[in-house]
Order: structure tokens, then sequence, then C-alpha cells
């Protein structure tokens, strides 16, 4: 049901008599969940063997809940979520796993929600995430906006560290690069798009590549005055509009800034506090998680979650909402 249907139909509730209200909580409460995400994935999926791309299969069993398809050339067998990121995972409690993904809930507080071991909410988040973390803006236009922003390298989970281990709670005061220190570069254009880089070093040698593969040749690339970005503008062959904000020129006629881009920072470093930090080697699927969010905004649901996770969203609503 599209997000506008389901709108009207919360605003006929209050329509409805004491009976019909009833019969109504009797019905969802017969809706099992698990029952749910099967019969969508069943519907949606339109049986071709993954491994020679033949048609018209036939049943052969189940597995884990869903209907297994043998293919009657290479005799491979699969299911509807054979080959996707959600492969093998069990309890199927994934329309209430997606919920708690849009809301940003906890690992701890997505398990409780979903009546699952923090162990599995944890591998249940990280399976969700392997997708949009690759999605992201590939061409950007118009007027480009990029700025850079620091997260503290956190070794969190990992049980050899390559330095002192810090006492909980101590923050890193040290400001820009360096050891404890992970730079990610945020890109962005008037009309939204987004993609973010996470970065070794803020050098030319790193920085260029990513960009070189997304700008458009005829943008107008927006920056603060960092030198490196007036080395890649230039090694790029694209108009730079560098802004002075050390000496309170934030703004060139009246159109040139990064405004967009420091309040999209803005928002994800807010956004990542609940976390309490962030192990390094999972950043990225922040990243995108944080994207995916943006990216769909009040239209969001669980459904379209779970499109996300299984590599199904739709292309055209991708592109119109980035």
């Amino acid at each position: 049901m599209k997000a506008a249907d389901f709108r009207e139909w919360l605003e006929k509730i209050s329509q409805l008599n004491r009976r019909q209200k009833e019969q109504a909580k009797h019905y969802l409460s017969e809706a099992k969940p698990q029952a749910v995400v099967v019969k969508y994935l069943e519907d949606s999926f339109e049986p071709s063997c993954p491994a020679c791309q033949a048609d018209r299969p036939h049943r052969w069993g189940h597995q884990a809940g869903l209907q297994r398809f043998r293919c009657c050339l290479c005799k491979h067998t699969f299911t509807a979520i054979s080959g996707t990121p959600l492969a093998r995972l069990r309890h199927k409690q994934w329309l209430n796993y997606s919920a708690a993904l849009i809301e940003g809930l906890t690992v701890r507080a997505s398990g409780r929600q979903c009546g699952i071991d923090k162990n599995t909410s944890f591998r249940w988040r990280h399976r969700f995430l392997t997708l949009p973390a690759a999605t992201k803006a590939n061409h950007l236009q118009g007027i480009i906006e990029a700025d850079e922003t620091f997260f503290h390298s956190s070794c969190k989970g990992q049980r050899h560290l390559n330095r002192p281990p810090r006492k909980r709670g101590k923050q890193i005061h040290v400001r820009g690069t360096g050891k404890d220190q992970v730079p990610v570069l945020v890109v962005r254009d008037r009309s939204g798009a987004t993609a973010d880089f996470m970065l070794n070093a803020l050098d030319k040698k790193t920085i260029e590549p990513p960009l070189r593969a997304i700008l458009a040749k005829d943008a107008i690339f927006c920056s603060d005055g960092a030198a490196v970005y007036r080395s890649v503008a230039h090694s790029l062959g694209i108009t730079h509009r560098p802004v002075n904000l050390s000496a309170g020129i934030p703004v060139i006629a009246g159109v040139y800034h990064i405004q967009n881009v420091n309040a999209c920072d803005s928002r994800l470093k807010q956004w990542m506090k609940r976390f309490h930090g962030v192990a390094a080697k999972y950043l990225e699927n922040y990243l995108g998680w944080r994207r995916w969010l943006e990216r769909w905004g009040g239209h969001n649901s669980p459904i379209i979650g779970l499109q996300a996770a299984l590599g199904r969203e739709n292309q055209f609503q991708l592109l119109m909402q980035t």
C-alpha cells in the first residue's frame, strides 16, 4: 500500500463502530509478521535460475519457510532470497527489523522489538545494510558542494589493538587528520544527490579518483579554502568556487556556498551520537544507512527497507529521491 493510501486508511479508522474495530483488531493480531514477509517475497519473485538464468523452474519442496525451486537445466536449487544478503537468515521478522532501522534504534533495542538476540540483531543489521552501503549517487552535476568530516577511530569489538586502550568516556581532542581520526568526504549537489567516501588521508592522491568518477565536466565545484580542493579542481578541469569561511565570507555571488553539505554533515553527526561510537570497520554501513534514510525521507516504509536489503529498490523512485 502506498503511503498516501495508508494515511487515508488510518483517517477512516475513527469512522468504524465498536464491532468493526474489534474485528479489525482480531484480524491484525492474527496476521503473523513472518507469514506476511514470506507472502511478499514469493509474490514479488519471478522464478528464474540465478546460476544459468533459465526460467520456468519447478517447485522442489521448502526451505526455511520459503518455496524452493529447482532448475530444469542445471539442477540448481534456489529460493526467493538466494544470492541476496538475507539468504540463510531465519525467523523472518524482517518488516519489524526494517521498521527499527527507519527509527534508528540501537542493536539491543532492535532485538527487543523483533524478539531476537542482540547477536542476531547485530548480524541482521549489517546484512540489511550491505547493499544500501554500496548505493550512492554516481553522477553529480550543476553546483556541487564538498566538505570533509571526521569520526573517532574506534576498534570496538576487536580483541587485539594496535594502540594502548583508551579509558571509557575519554574524548579525542586532536583536530584534523591523524591515527585517531577517520576522514569522510561528503559530496552533494543542489538536487540532493549525495555521495560520501571514507578516506585514509586528505590529499590529492586520495581525493581525486572518487571525485573524477562522479563529477560532471561542466560542474561548478564549491568547497572551503583548503589547497587540496583547489588542486583537485584544477586537475579535473572544472570550475572551482572556494569560500573563505575564516574571513567571514560563507557565500559568493549569493549562490556559491557549502551550507547544504555542512547541514548534511551536521545531521549525520547528530544521528550517529545515539550509537556511542561506531567501529571503523563498519562505518561505511552506517554512512549508507543514513544516505538511505535521507533519500526516502517521509516516504520510507518497512517494505522499502526490505527491498533495499534485497537489492530490489525501485530504481525510478531511487532516481527521483536523489
